[in-house]
């Protein structure tokens, strides 16, 4: 089951590394002022690495740890996918599955960054008001030969006056409501310490 799971988000992580990096101070009231300057310096990093990365697979994990990682809100991520279960779990569980579950994505997020064949992004407008502290930022994927995918980012302003990713959705599709019933599935047929158990054996395969 963990694998279907797998297949339809590689997409999502292809395009998904090229937007994220620590905000810098004057784009910290424009969400997607920061989606875009993230989209310039990933690919920047991609090109300076790019002999690097050909000799080493694995340096993309420092790529996706310096530039990717700061970006995200893994602890509501991890509330998130989990749902109802997060409460049920017990504080060990809890730290146990939020890091194999960040661990998950950096990896897959790596992988998926050797595939990446130069899609464009265009950047819808902003519609969402900055002073909720929760927004959408809508693009479209343009793929040569192909349909425009739409997708989503949900973000929010958190405590420490910063911008962070919580989700994605990608053609009305939720990363996090597709983790959230794959791992449900996973707890109700072999319990918490099974699914976490699952995910750390995923994390080694996915290794590059």
């Amino acid at each position: 089951m963990m694998g279907r799971l797998y297949q339809p988000i590689g997409m999502i992580f292809t395009i998904f590394l090229l937007w994220f990096a620590p905000a810098h101070a004057e784009n910290m009231g424009d969400p997607q002022g920061i989606v875009k300057d993230a989209s310039d310096r990933m690919l920047k990093a991609l090109k300076e690495n790019k002999a690097e990365i050909e000799q080493d697979a694995s340096v993309v994990y420092r790529l996706v740890d310096d530039i990717l990682l700061p970006i995200f809100d893994f602890e509501k991520m991890s509330k998130l996918a989990l749902g109802k279960n997060w409460r049920k779990a017990d504080d060990l569980q809890r730290v146990q599955f939020s890091n194999e579950f960040r661990l998950l994505l950096v990896r897959t997020y790596s992988t998926a960054m050797l595939e990446y064949t130069d899609e464009k992004i265009d950047f819808l407008p902003l519609r969402d008001d900055l002073k909720k502290k929760k927004v959408k930022v809508e693009m479209e994927i343009l793929q040569a030969g192909g349909p425009a995918i739409p997708m989503a980012l949900s973000m929010y302003f958190d405590k420490s006056n910063e911008w962070k990713v919580y989700d994605v959705k990608i053609d009305g599709i939720s990363l996090v409501t597709n983790y959230r019933s794959t791992f449900a599935d996973e707890i109700r047929n072999g319990g918490m310490d099974k699914l976490i158990e699952n995910l750390a054996s995923r994390n080694e395969k996915v290794k590059l």
